[in-house]
Parts: C-alpha cells; structure tokens; sequence
C-alpha cells in the first residue's frame, strides 16, 4: 500500500512527466498527453487540471484545417507563469536573452566585454546591470524571474553556480548566486558551454534516432578548446559531461597554455596557439588573451595560399586535436563527432592533421574514422542547450515547491 509522502512522489514526478511531453512536442491534446506519457486518461485529468488552476498550463483551441467540425482543445504552458534569463560569457562579449515560460524570447542584447583589469568584482557589477536592463527594457519585475541560467568556458562546480577556472578570468572564482543575492531570489544555475552544446545536438539527434541514438561528442574550436560529451541514459534520460578537455596534456613541456601549465592541447589549437606557430614565435611565449577573428583569416588566408608556415601551424592544431579525441574515444566508445565554434572555418585546414591524430589510435584503426561533422550554428545550439537545461529545472522546482490548490 501506498503511504501518503510515496503517493505524493508519484504525483509530482507525473506532474513533471506531463510538462516535459509539453516542452518536446509543443501543445497537446488530452489523448495525446496520455499516448506520450502512457498515463491513464484519468490521471493526466488530474494533473492538467491542478495544472491550470494553479495557472501554469491553459487551453487553447485549435480550429480544424477545413474549417468545419469543433476546435481541438489543447494544453499549453502559459507564458506569463514565469520568466527566465540566460546569460551567455563569451570572449569579448555577455549576451543576455528574456525567455518566458513557453520558451518565447521576449527581448535580447549583447554588450562587450569589458577587459578591465580589475577582473572579476567589475564584472559582476556588469552582470547586475545587465540583468536589471534587460527586465526594465520588457517592464517585468524581479519576482517574475524563476531562474537566471548562465553559461561560460572553462571550468564550473559541479554542485553550485561557481566558476572555478575560465579562459576570462583565470583561477579567479566566481560564485554567481552568492553575487547576486540579495537582490535576486530567483534560482541561479551555471553550465559549462560546450556541455550546453552536446546536450542540444543529443537532444536533436535523440528527436530523429529514438532509441537508436547513443553518443555523441561535440568539439569547440575557437579561442580556447571545449568538449561536450552525450550519451544515452538508462531510465534518466541523457548522460552529459564536459571533460576539461582544451587542458589535457597534448605534449610534456610543450608549449605554454593560457592557464599557465605546458602542452596542453589547447595551447597548439587554439586561436593563440595558432597564431602564435604561425608567427614563429617561441612556445613559451606569454599566450595572447584575446586573438580577432579577422587575424586567423590573414592566417588562414596564407595557409590556403600554399604558404609552408600557415599551414603547418592548423594542421599541428589538428593533429593535438585528432590526438586529443583518439584518447577519448579510447576511454568511452566509438561516436560521431560533431565540430562546432568560430574555428569550424578552418576545418578544411584542421582536417588532415584531426584525422592523422585519429587514425593513430587503437580503436580508430580496429573499427574505423567515426563519423565527423561541421555544425556551425553554435550559439543557437547554446542558447537552445539552455533553454532545454533551465525550463525542465524550471518545471521541476514548481512541481515540488507544491501545486497551489493540489491538496
């Protein structure tokens, strides 16, 4: 028998059930909820109506396409529920997006980044203000924001929103929710980038495959080195991980790396790295901490050219690349590879060297090159990585802070 604090377990994790079938297939039909979750027709009655009293779903109706016969009633989130911010950290600029409940952008803008020695403390305040700018642009209040979601490269806690280690700001930590109380109550979350994209492109790949999806690994090039790694769980949905992957050591006492150490794959592939061969300049040369697009063009430009030293120097960014994924694939299993950044510009330079590392190791030589992409949309897959994240945390914590009116 059921006691009441385990018949209140299953509610909510139907409850949650119902508004994630929502957030993947849009708005449904009563049947239709049922046919996705495989709940009762009763069931889904209930939960929907505690969900609509409380404001968080509504009807709407859909008129047949020959116009005649009834509407179709549909369920759907409704949009003035709540609000949600993401923040993407990029190099040399912090976007900031509105998104309401369904996963409607409302408004968006981007302000450089600022290069101010004083770091981190002048960041933050930066932050604070962008934050207020983008509600009081929309005229929405605070206590209408249920999650701020930010995003950034290197690394962050596992547990709490701390950057532990960035590109931007080195060992410098940040605890995002500790800077922005008392201010903010809304619930603050931080991924790592590359993470958010693998966890899109699995949630697009799982959308086509169904059941016969099971990993894939997304590869950031640009002014650091990022991966993502996705693979399909057993009963909680997809695995994500982002192993610190732009720091694994490509070669002992090679080059300096932006994080201070020597030979890691980032500090040969990267856009620093790559400029830095291509000049010839000394590999234990202080690392560049922001390198224009518009210069690696010049580069690249030249290694197209048919210049030697261009082109040497993409393609040993892609061989400590290709090195860099044979391992990997060696400590998990054979999977496509999907490649995304500003630096998908110069796969056609990367590629001989990415492959050279590749077909170095064992795995890649017993059971072949794994399937390799260019997928160069990635700030639309950040951006779709955490609406994915933050609207199903969202949906979790209205559920288990409690359904008002579902007692």
């Amino acid at each position: 028998m059921l006691t009441k604090s385990s018949t209140e377990l299953v509610r909510q994790r139907n409850s949650v059930l119902v508004l994630s079938v929502l957030r993947r297939h849009g708005a449904l039909a009563h049947t239709e909820i049922s046919d996705f979750t495989r709940l009762s027709s009763a069931t889904i009655s209930a939960i929907t109506a505690e969900l609509e009293k409380a404001q968080i779903i509504e009807k709407s109706e859909q008129q047949p396409a020959s116009g005649r016969g009834r509407p179709r009633v549909l369920l759907r989130q409704r949009r003035d529920c709540g609000y949600l911010i993401v923040v993407i950290i990029s190099s040399d600029a912090v976007q900031y997006s509105l998104v309401d409940y369904a996963g409607k952008l409302i408004d968006r803008f981007s302000e450089e980044r600022s290069h101010d020695p004083a770091g981190a403390v002048r960041f933050v305040a930066a932050v604070r203000a962008g934050l207020l700018r983008i509600l009081d642009r929309s005229k929405i209040s605070q206590e209408k924001v249920l999650l701020i979601s930010i995003s950034s490269k290197g690394l962050v806690d596992s547990t709490e929103p701390v950057l532990v280690w960035s590109p931007i700001f080195g060992s410098e930590q940040i605890d995002f929710e500790s800077a922005l109380r008392p201010e903010w109550q809304a619930k603050v979350i931080l991924d790592n980038e590359t993470l958010l994209v693998a966890a899109a492109l699995g949630a697009r790949e799982e959308m086509v495959k169904g059941a016969d999806f099971r990993s894939l690994a997304a590869l950031s090039l640009g002014h650091s080195v990022g991966l993502g790694i996705v693979r399909r769980g057993n009963q909680t949905g997809q695995e994500i991980s982002a192993p610190n992957f732009g720091h694994m050591l490509h070669m002992a006492n090679g080059g300096l790396c932006r994080c201070g150490t020597r030979g890691c794959i980032e500090a040969y592939a990267g856009f620093y790295a790559i400029l830095r061969s291509a000049f010839e300049v000394p590999l234990d040369t202080i690392p560049a901490k922001f390198v224009p697009v518009a210069e690696l063009d010049k580069i690249a430009a030249k290694a197209r050219q048919g210049h030697r030293v261009p082109a040497f120097a993409f393609r040993q960014a892609g061989l400590a690349l290709g090195n860099g994924l044979s391992r990997m694939l060696s400590l998990t299993e054979r999977m496509p590879i999907a490649i995304t950044g500003p630096g998908t510009r110069y796969y056609d330079l990367l590629r001989q060297g990415i492959e050279e590392g590749l077909g170095q190791s064992h795995i890649v030589r017993m059971e072949g090159m794994p399937e390799i992409r260019v997928v160069a949309d990635e700030q639309i897959l950040v951006f779709e990585g955490h609406l994915n994240r933050a609207l199903s945390v969202i949906d979790e914590d209205i559920v288990v802070s409690g359904i008002p009116g579902a007692d």
